[in-house]
């Protein structure tokens, strides 16, 4: 019986997919776009690589392209088996006719990604379909590993993190939840006009604020007061984040520093702009960006991060738990 030759990439050309992981990362991710080029070549082609399959993963799992507006949700567990198996297949060096699951399969080949990693990311995409809501700060968390810390972690392998240094790979999920916290307190209303609200219902009973009501005009004051909290929490985060940083390379390391000072902006405006965080989708210019660039530079260059006030109160180790369903684990919100 003739069978399907096992070739890391599906037998494409590395070149190929490497520019094309390029260009979708430049369209997808302007900001993680930018510090990308911080990295050396090969560490910066195997980002590309990834952020390909993540952003095709999560366009698949929201039918949507290149994170634009969402598709039509029926079918939802169909898309979700669709990720699976291609992403199976990538892991097993098969091709899978989509170049950004033959581009995962080349940097799977390249670096020590596990199927379990990439299991921890797709899980988030089961809770969006699943139309699941965070209850409590746990919850919130949760999600945010799932969707982004778990994330963090294979960047941070992509990078050169060894796979045992458990205390390294906490600090890359940690800036994962940073970027992630930071984005939820951006989209809220972008959230809410798809249906969708990961602010905890405990924090929003906390604000008596009715469930789906957050949007409303009369609660836009309590409303800047839970996206600064949201963007507390990723600051606490961040600064956790930089204390893994300076175990990178010296490019390596700016070009992370790099990004979280971007991504670490964007929540910061969103908090001082307060009642009009929403009007418009905050964004960073690319001015602002180089500013960041330069300063993170020379934080790289000095090296020595200040450790927080506390650490965070969440972390991987709370939710990276090798073949577990996280929806058996969070009580149903309905």
């Amino acid at each position: 019986m003739r069978t399907t030759p096992e070739q890391a990439g599906g037998g494409r050309n590395r070149d190929a997919l490497v520019a094309k992981s390029r260009a979708i990362m430049a369209e997808g991710s302007k900001s993680f776009a930018a510090a990308s080029w911080l990295f050396d070549r090969t560490t910066r082609e195997r980002v590309w690589l990834l952020y390909a399959w993540c952003r095709r993963c999560d366009d698949i799992a929201d039918a949507q392209d290149m994170g634009g507006a969402l598709g039509d949700q029926a079918d939802a567990g169909k898309r979700l088996t669709s990720i699976k198996l291609l992403t199976g297949r990538a892991f097993d060096r098969l091709p899978t006719a989509d170049v950004a699951f033959d581009a995962f399969g080349q940097v799977a080949r390249e670096t020590p990604i596990t199927p379990a990693m990439a299991d921890d990311v797709i899980a988030g995409f089961t809770l969006d379909s699943e139309d699941w809501r965070p209850r409590s700060e746990k919850d919130l968390l949760q999600y945010c590993y799932h969707v982004a810390g778990a994330v963090g972690v294979m960047m941070g392998v992509v990078m050169g993190v060894a796979s045992d240094d458990e205390e390294t790979l906490d600090r890359a999920c940690d800036l994962g939840f940073a970027f992630q916290l930071s984005n939820i307190a951006r989209d809220i209303e972008e959230d809410d006009a798809a249906g969708r609200c990961y602010l905890p219902m405990e924090w929003l009973a906390e604000a008596d604020i009715p469930p789906g009501q957050h949007m409303k005009p009369m609660y836009r004051a309590e409303l800047v007061e839970l996206a600064a909290r949201l963007v507390a929490l990723a600051q606490q985060h961040e600064t956790a984040a930089k204390l893994g940083a300076q175990k990178l390379p010296f490019r390596s390391r700016w070009a992370i520093l790099s990004a979280a000072a971007i991504y670490g902006a964007i929540g910061r405006e969103v908090r001082q702009l307060g009642p009009a965080a929403w009007d418009h989708r905050v964004f960073i210019s690319g001015r602002t960006k180089l500013r960041h660039v330069a300063a993170a530079f020379f934080e790289a260059l000095v090296n020595s991060p200040r450790s927080p006030d506390a650490m965070p109160r969440w972390s991987r180790r709370d939710f990276a738990k090798p073949n577990a369903d996280p929806l058996a684990e969070t009580p149903d919100p309905s």
